[in-house]
């Protein structure tokens, strides 16, 4: 027997100890006024009500439950895109609309929503974020800690507009490899996969680096794309506490970005992967875990007492009812001798 009180074990007995005493003090009267009868049964069943509703404060378990949870021994790598065409208006489908229209969102917008996705539908799973634009960054190594994952994702923020001089699409790739090279080495009976959330727009004159190199060490893992080829306008990035500031100007309009689809799915092919263009209105479809790295942890089940304390629940709901009907009959009662008629028959 184990106990989790709901309140601590102290205040437990501040609250129950003086109302338990008061209560056997009135059982031990009744017996002694009567000998027997209902008075000693009624004050009896209050001192059980009492005890039950501290032992139901304690809330008694067995040590001997157990549940099983689903892990997934992979490792995921999660790659964004932070250049300036991120925060390109045209996530929800609105690109054309009038720009600072309240219904518009970022790319990133979505790029926040689909990670989260991803986090959830693997669970037990081993995160890691990079995120590109000048230059590839690991922000967050791999984890279990799926909360510091979306936070970190809910904080990023794209690259100083002012400062940008351009960037490659597949800049992160030898840090995707590097990444992917060092957890086969840590870890080679785990699963690894890659997803790429990005624009893929190219705004450096070379050819993007290939990541072909990273390839071999998948096992799934996809590209996802944001944006439209409409195009959307963007904010300027200042990097100040309000983070954003006028339209980007182009030739006396406002610069819009376009998703390269061609691009991102030459990408999924380097990767071995399935492209996605992502947009608000559509749902996002992950591919399943590798079966050979997902199953319930048998061997190291998580300790989950049996929970007891509804049987004390029981006990307490029966005799709150007794109370209840006793109340009730004796309200009745009262009712009765008090519509009786006078009997007298007497003058005043």
């Amino acid at each position: 027997m184990i106990l989790q009180p709901v309140i601590p074990v102290f205040l437990v007995i501040v609250l129950v100890v003086p109302v338990l005493a008061g209560a056997v003090w009135m059982l031990v009267r009744a017996v002694r006024r009567q000998g027997g009868g209902a008075g000693p049964a009624v004050w009896a069943l209050r001192v059980v009500l009492v005890m039950a509703c501290g032992i139901l404060l304690l809330r008694p378990g067995l040590p001997d439950g157990h549940v099983r949870t689903l892990a997934s021994a992979t490792d995921v790598l999660i790659v964004v895109d932070t250049t300036a065409s991120m925060v390109a208006e045209d996530w929800d489908g609105s690109a054309g609309s009038t720009p600072g229209a309240s219904t518009k969102q970022p790319r990133l917008a979505g790029v926040r929503a689909d990670v989260r996705r991803i986090a959830e539908a693997y669970p037990g799973a081993r995160f890691a974020l990079i995120t590109f634009d000048a230059d590839a960054v690991l922000r967050l190594p791999l984890t279990t800690d799926t909360g510091a994952l979306v936070s970190a994702v809910d904080v990023l923020q794209p690259e100083v507009t002012r400062q940008s001089k351009g960037s490659s699409i597949g800049i992160a790739n030898a840090l995707v490899a590097q990444t992917l090279q060092n957890a086969k080495k840590a870890s080679p009976d785990r699963a690894r996969m890659v997803f790429y959330l990005g624009d893929g727009e190219q705004t450096v004159s070379s050819d993007p680096e290939s990541f072909a190199s990273a390839k071999p060490l998948l096992s799934g893992g996809g590209v996802l794309g944001y944006g439209t080829a409409q195009g959307g306008p963007m904010r300027e990035t200042t990097g100040a506490l309000g983070g954003t500031g006028e339209y980007i100007q182009y030739q006396g309009t406002d610069a819009l970005s376009r998703i390269d689809e061609k691009n991102l799915q030459t990408i999924a092919g380097e990767l071995g992967v399935g492209y996605q263009h992502r947009t608000a209105q559509t749902t996002i479809t992950l591919p399943p875990a590798p079966k050979s790295t997902s199953a319930y942890r048998e061997d190291d089940p998580l300790s989950q007492p049996t929970d007891l304390s509804w049987i004390v629940a029981l006990v307490v709901v029966a005799l709150l009812c007794a109370e209840i009907a006793r109340a009730t009959m004796l309200i009745t009662r009262m009712r009765g001798l008090a519509l009786r008629p006078d009997s007298t028959g007497g003058d005043a």
